[in-house]
């Protein structure tokens, strides 16, 4: 039996140390982020928005990213599917631009791969220098029938589906819109001397529903604009339809912070804006036979996200849910909105306000609300369905968050 040779062992680990320590301390950021989650079937009463299968065919998404650097990373994701993904080519581009300023991508080495079943596909760095608040274009084939078990809802930005190998193409001749994201989850940037990430976890009111699509007028949107100066990213981890509790539109808060906040790199502060679906789904198309939401309930999830947050030395902001009186009225969604569910909403918000758990608070609530009807949002910040701010409010959100300093390093 040979005996190891411990010395030689320590020698070699300390040969290869400096690369390793080189490529950890390379101040990689996530730049721009869509939170994935599972596609439902037909016995939910919205469309999926995305084909239930791709087959030899190309899907190329754009991206605003926030903050800049030297190199990119991109990441595909197959947390939901019940297979393996196989890549066939993918490339990344200034939006526009494809033809001069494509990059192949590869993962360990090669051009195609394999994103096994459950699991997220980070591509290797390109070189690509790449500016605060540009919009890059990542183009990827599908070789064989893709079943999309993973997607994003609300991505508030048209992609594109053309049939066959098209991710160096410049024109994309047949394409068909695509409402949704497909595999794209996140561009990641490596930016030395950067200041870290804010993070937001919501659901279709950080999603932006209401605001103009295809012009990044989500409220991290306008934050990213107002914090990219600093160097600092911001990472929207919203879900449309995402709730404190319970599953559909998405997995519930405490199941999906880890992956979509505390796991993102360089995220140093989020701002939690999380529990209107769990008021107004009960009772309604959405959820006809859940009980109704209690306060208590919701307060309990909080305190959960605030543990975790601090136990990964992350700081934790609470913000105030916004008034939503006449939510959804005269739609299928009738009884989104009573004012019984107001009622919880308040006693949430108070809890948020005055309970100091958070490290923070941001008032939106007070920031959107109509001063003289305080149940519902102030009408030149509604985008008409009562329940989701347009433009305009979405942006005094922004300037809620930057103007309150809650960006900065804690």
């Amino acid at each position: 039996m040979k005996t190891l040779n411990y010395l030689a062992l320590a020698a070699a680990l300390t040969v290869a140390a400096p690369s390793f320590a080189a490529e950890r301390s390379g101040g990689w950021t996530t730049s721009w982020y869509a939170s994935p989650q599972a596609t439902w079937g037909a016995d939910f009463p919205l469309p999926t928005a995305v084909p239930a299968t791709l087959e030899r065919q190309t899907v190329r998404e754009t991206a605003r990213i926030s903050v800049g650097g030297t190199r990119v990373r991109i990441v595909l994701s197959n947390r939901y599917g019940d297979r393996p993904i196989v890549i066939g080519e993918a490339r990344v581009s200034r939006a526009g631009d494809t033809a001069v300023s494509a990059r192949g991508l590869t993962f360990g080495g090669q051009r195609a791969a394999t994103i096994p079943a459950g699991a997220p596909l980070i591509s290797d760095p390109v070189d690509m220098r790449v500016d605060a608040l540009e919009k890059l274009a990542v183009g990827v084939f599908l070789p064989q029938a893709t079943p999309l078990k993973t997607f994003h809802w609300g991505a508030q930005q048209t992609g594109d589906i053309v049939d066959g190998n098209a991710t160096g193409a410049e024109t994309l001749k047949g394409a068909r819109a695509m409402h949704g994201r497909a595999l794209l989850s996140a561009i990641l940037v490596e930016a030395p001397g950067g200041k870290g990430a804010l993070a937001a976890l919501g659901d279709s009111i950080t999603d932006g529903n209401g605001s103009t699509p295809n012009r990044d007028r989500r409220w991290p949107d306008y934050l990213a604009a107002r914090l990219s100066t600093d160097g600092i990213a911001v990472v929207n981890a919203a879900i449309s339809g995402a709730r404190l509790l319970d599953d559909r539109m998405g997995v519930n808060a405490a199941a999906r912070f880890e992956q979509d906040v505390l796991s993102q790199p360089g995220v140093r502060t989020v701002v939690v804006l999380l529990g209107i679906n769990d008021i107004g789904w009960p009772q309604s198309a959405f959820a006809p036979d859940e009980p109704p939401m209690r306060a208590e309930r919701m307060i309990a999830v909080y305190r959960q996200l605030i543990a975790q947050a601090r136990v990964r030395g992350v700081r934790i902001v609470g913000a105030t849910l916004l008034p939503f009186e006449g939510a959804l009225h005269g739609t299928p969604f009738e009884g989104y909105y009573t004012p019984e569910k107001d009622a919880v909403r308040r006693e949430v918000n108070q809890w948020i306000r005055d309970g100091g758990e958070f490290d923070a608070v941001v008032d939106f609530d007070k920031v959107l609300r109509d001063p003289a009807r305080p149940a519902r949002m102030l009408p030149r910040y509604d985008s008409g369905d009562h329940l989701h701010p347009g433009d305009a409010g979405y942006e005094a959100m922004a300037n809620a968050v930057a103007a309150n300093g809650l960006g900065g390093t804690p």
